[in-house]
């Protein structure tokens, strides 16, 4: 399955590759006060692959708080954040945002909270090693 999504504007896009077809998407709302307040509910896929582009770089800002160990994408004319992204041993990682998604049913999303404020920064980079989108290309 392509999933495409894209912040309010479209300033950013992706095209996520799910294999194999889902037949439902997990995803985590994330209790921490930054995706708290932008709506951050993400997923991915360990063994899809994710295209980013920008139409105009120089107005994504990317943000970064708590551990320094991911950067949040937010465009900077409507403020939406579509894609994070965490570097881990020299290889970029992602996960998407669901409130971004074009052209999926809402029927197909399956919503978790998860904290994750008691993890260490060696655990933390494991999880996103292990589940997030391991294959990103940014254009």
């Amino acid at each position: 399955m392509r999933i495409h999504g894209r912040c309010h504007c479209g300033n950013i896009t992706f095209t996520l590759t799910w294999e194999p077809d889902p037949v439902e998407i997990s995803a985590r709302a994330c209790s921490c006060t930054f995706c708290t307040k932008h709506s951050g509910v993400w997923t991915s896929n360990p063994h899809g692959s994710l295209e980013v582009a920008c139409r105009d770089a120089a107005r994504v800002n990317r943000y970064t708080f708590g551990t320094r160990t991911a950067q949040f994408h937010v465009c900077m004319d409507c403020g939406v954040v579509p894609v994070a992204t965490s570097e881990v041993a020299g290889r970029l990682y992602a996960v998407v945002n669901i409130h971004a998604f074009e052209n999926v049913p809402a029927a197909m999303i399956r919503i978790d909270t998860a904290t994750f404020d008691e993890e260490s920064g060696s655990t933390r980079l494991a999880r996103r090693q292990r589940n997030w989108i391991g294959n990103v290309a940014f254009s």
